[in-house]
């Protein structure tokens, strides 16, 4: 697993919205729509935030451009480096590129030849180590020391937690009476973003947290269940 990597306390209302005014126009404010299928099939008024209309598919961008705008010149200087062998990847890759900044993505063996493509064409050097993401991520902490590179993690940050929170600020102000946002699960670098964010506005919005059954990791923590690394895919793949 990558380390803790959050310098500050985590990010505030104050924060997101800072991190709203960052990547205004620099990545797209995807559309918030009304599904009358699901609703009618649920029996609620159920709405819908596309983030695959995000140029590399995935909420991953936010996050990661924030954390690239919120470098300090000599950090930029030295490059970043991420491990990731998907949307975190490419959203690291993309941006970097974008903003001029070099950055290095450790990624296992066993990652498919088409996403290592995918992030080589945004300009990224590509270390491929290791036989699973932990091996990776500790190839990341060696290569980062080693060439004063700054980790930019995918979900332990306060700059990517504030960055994946403008999402809430997009749903809230679109529909502002909104009750309850239910809200995917991986490292928790999504949720705890839109949860801060709604939270300070609503303090009574409910926020739930999703998991597949294939990947329920954080779902056994809270639990206290034993972990073990779980294989399969799911629709999101």
């Amino acid at each position: 697993m990558i380390q803790q990597q959050v310098k500050n306390e985590f990010p505030t209302l104050e924060d997101i919205h800072a991190a709203a005014e960052r990547l205004d126009g620099l990545v797209v404010k995807t559309p918030f729509v009304f599904s009358e299928t699901i609703s009618k099939t649920l029996g609620a008024e159920m709405w819908l935030k596309f983030e695959n209309l995000q140029f590399t598919a995935s909420f991953k961008e936010r996050g990661a451009l924030n954390k690239l705008l919120s470098l300090s010149e000599q950090e930029k200087q030295h490059g970043v480096i991420a491990a990731s062998a998907g949307n975190h990847a490419q959203g690291v890759a993309y941006h970097a590129q974008r903003t001029g900044v070099t950055a290095t993505i450790v990624m296992p063996k066993s990652t498919p030849n088409v996403k290592v493509q995918r992030v080589r064409e945004y300009g990224a050097r590509v270390i491929l180590h290791g036989q699973d993401f932990s091996e990776a991520a500790a190839e990341m902490h060696r290569v980062a020391q080693e060439e004063s590179l700054t980790i930019i993690h995918p979900f332990d940050d306060a700059e990517i937690i504030a960055g994946q929170g403008t999402i809430a600020l997009e749903m809230l102000e679109a529909v502002p009476d909104l009750d309850i946002l239910v809200v995917p699960i991986g490292g928790g670098g999504l949720i705890s973003g839109i949860a801060i964010a709604a939270k300070s506005i609503n303090p009574k919005i409910k926020i739930i947290g999703v998991q597949s059954v294939v990947y329920p990791s954080m779902a056994k923590l809270l639990c206290n269940y034993q972990l073990a690394v779980s294989m399969g895919s799911t629709v999101a793949e």
